[in-house]
C-alpha cells in the first residue's frame, strides 16, 4: 500500500505522478479551450504540437529520475490531453482527495485508478456534492496552513476559468480542522491571460523554508496579498510582474527545499533562486506553458518526507 505524506510544497519529493502529452488529441477548437492562454495559441496557429510536449515532459520525467522519485504515469485514453494531473486530485497529509472538475475531464481520474487502488480505501475522498468545486492548482500546502484560491464572483458558474468556489473551500476546512484555511479571491478573466489567475499556483507558490514567488495583482482583494507578504516577509518574496504571470513563473516545481525544478527562460527567477541557495534544475518546459499551466500543474506529489 502507498503510504501518503504531502505537509507542504518544498519537503524531499519520494512520489509523484507525472501527467502524459502522448496522444494528446491534436489543436482543439476555440470553443473546446479551457482558458484564454489556449484561445490565443489557436488564433495565431502557435498552438503546441504533441511531439513537443511529449519531448518537454520526458525532461521532467529524466530529472524525477536523476533525484530518484518513484514516477506513476495515466494510463493512456486515446486522443484526450492528460498534462495536468494537479487539477483532478491532490494529497493532503496522508489523505487523497478527487476534485470536482469540469465534466468533460472526467475520465483523466480514471487513468490513475492503479495508483488509487494502492491508497488505503478510508483514505479516499470524495466531495459528496456536485456543487462542491475545487481543483489542485488552487490549493496550496504549508506545513499547518492551507492556502486556496477561490472566486466569489456572480458569475461563477458562467465563468469557466473559476475552478474553485466557496463550497469547496468549506469542504476542504471540514477535512482538516486542526488546520487554518485561508482562502484567497482571484482575479479571472475569460479574455486575457494577463488578467487571469486560472489558479492559486498561478500567482504564488511557496519555496524552501520561508520563501515565496507571488504576483501581487493576482489577486483580488489586496488584503489578501498583504496577508501573505506579512506571512512570509518583504525580503523572502519574488515578485513577479504580469509577463512574467503570463509565463507561469510561479508554476515551478520543488525536489525538496533546496533544489527546484523551473524552466529554463525564467531567467530573472532562476538568477534569483540561485542566490538564495538553490539548486535550479532548468528544463525546456515553453510549449506546455502555452496552456495555461506549467510544472506543479503537470504534477501531483504523493509523498514527501
Amino acid at each position: 500500500m502507498l503510504k501518503l505524506n504531502i505537509k507542504n510544497e518544498t519537503s524531499r519529493l519520494r512520489a509523484v505522478v507525472l501527467g502524459t502529452a502522448v496522444s494528446n488529441g491534436g489543436i482543439p477548437k476555440i470553443e473546446e479551450a479551457y482558458d484564454p492562454k489556449s484561445v490565443e495559441h489557436i488564433k495565431a496557429g502557435t498552438y503546441p504540437q504533441e511531439s513537443d510536449m511529449v519531448e518537454e515532459m520526458e525532461a521532467l520525467a529524466n530529472v524525477f529520475e536523476r533525484y530518484d522519485v518513484k514516477v506513476y504515469r495515466p494510463e493512456l485514453i486515446q486522443d484526450y490531453n492528460q498534462i495536468f494531473a494537479r487539477d483532478i486530485a491532490m494529497v493532503i497529509e496522508d489523505t487523497f482527495i478527487k476534485s470536482n472538475i469540469l465534466p468533460d475531464r472526467e475520465k483523466e481520474i480514471k487513468a490513475i485508478q492503479y495508483v488509487i487502488d494502492q491508497i488505503a480505501p478510508q483514505k479516499v475522498y470524495k466531495a459528496p456534492s456536485e456543487e462542491i468545486h475545487f481543483e489542485g492548482g488552487d490549493v496550496i500546502i504549508h506545513n499547518d496552513h492551507i492556502f486556496i484560491g477561490a472566486y466569489t464572483g456572480e458569475d461563477y458558474s458562467d465563468c469557466i476559468v473559476a475552478r474553485t468556489n466557496m463550497e469547496g473551500v468549506a469542504y476542504i476546512k471540514s477535512l482538516f480542522p486542526d488546520k487554518i484555511v485561508k482562502e484567497f479571491d482571484l482575479n479571472k478573466s475569460m479574455k486575457d491571460p494577463r488578467n487571469n489567475a486560472l489558479h492559486l499556483d498561478c500567482c504564488f507558490q511557496p519555496v524552501g523554508k520561508n520563501k515565496a514567488i507571488i504576483h501581487k495583482e493576482g489577486f483580488k482583494n489586496l488584503s489578501d496579498y498583504e496577508y501573505l507578504r506579512s506571512f512570509f516577509g518583504d525580503e523572502h518574496l519574488f515578485h513577479i510582474d504580469k509577463d512574467e504571470m503570463y509565463y507561469m513563473n510561479s508554476n515551478i516545481f520543488s525536489i525538496s527545499e533546496s533544489v527546484v525544478i523551473s524552466e529554463r527562460n525564467f531567467t530573472r527567477l532562476n538568477t534569483w533562486l540561485r542566490n538564495q541557495g538553490f539548486t535550479v534544475e532548468e528544463i525546456p518546459y515553453a510549449e506546455i506553458a502555452k496552456q495555461e499551466g506549467l510544472l506543479r500543474c503537470s504534477t501531483m506529489p504523493l509523498i514527501r518526507d
